[in-house]
């Protein structure tokens, strides 16, 4: 189990702002990362109405669970745990909840863990760099019928953070725009797909 507190800001990007960062970045095909997301709430919403969200991460090194819970506007407590093929799948499948630092937590929020309920995948192709003090995320996400991009900057102290991230963005002549995170824009089309 880990825990910590992710700072964290992100920006959408268009597709010509995607592709320049790569080139920008000297970015090849071989640091480009294929993960998937499998997000779940209860069918009440529990964990979006906290603020909060669970997901597990199916990375080409390991999985992981991870439940987010929102601490300011740009930080999230997060605690994880790995997850071996089986209990992930067991999970995935409404089977069983093998995350135990994750239930706890989960437990605190009055939530019980068979209440959960898968309700879509993402995958993201990822490009993690380091980038002044903090890392740089290049993601081209794709769920349902949409596909987006974005570009996330992490960093240990909120302000160097806002501050950066806002140089980055002036620097690449990229447009700041309100972003919500990927379960937002998951669970977002998942609602106009469904009217």
């Amino acid at each position: 189990m880990s825990q910590e507190l992710e700072i964290e800001f992100k920006n959408l990007l268009t597709a010509d702002e995607y592709d320049r960062l790569l080139t920008h970045f000297h970015v090849q095909q071989e640091q480009i990362v294929r993960q998937e997301n499998h997000y779940f709430d209860t069918s009440q919403q529990h964990l979006k109405k906290a603020m909060s969200g669970l997901r597990i991460r199916i990375l080409p090194s390991h999985i992981e669970c991870t439940l987010k819970e929102r601490s300011t506007d740009n930080a999230y407590l997060e605690t994880t745990d790995r997850l071996s093929d089986d209990a992930a799948a067991e999970m995935i499948q409404g089977k069983g909840f093998h995350a135990p630092s994750v239930k706890e937590r989960l437990l605190a929020m009055n939530i019980q863990p068979e209440q959960l309920q898968l309700f879509g995948t993402l995958a993201t192709n990822r490009v993690a760099l380091e980038y002044e003090g903090g890392l740089l995320f290049l993601d081209h996400s794709f769920y349902l019928q949409c596909e987006d991009y974005e570009v996330e900057y992490e960093a240990n102290d909120e302000q160097t953070g806002s501050d950066v991230f806002q140089r980055f963005l002036a620097a690449h002549h990229i447009e700041k725009r309100d972003t919500k995170k990927k379960i937002a824009r998951f669970a977002e089309a998942l609602a106009q797909q469904s009217e």
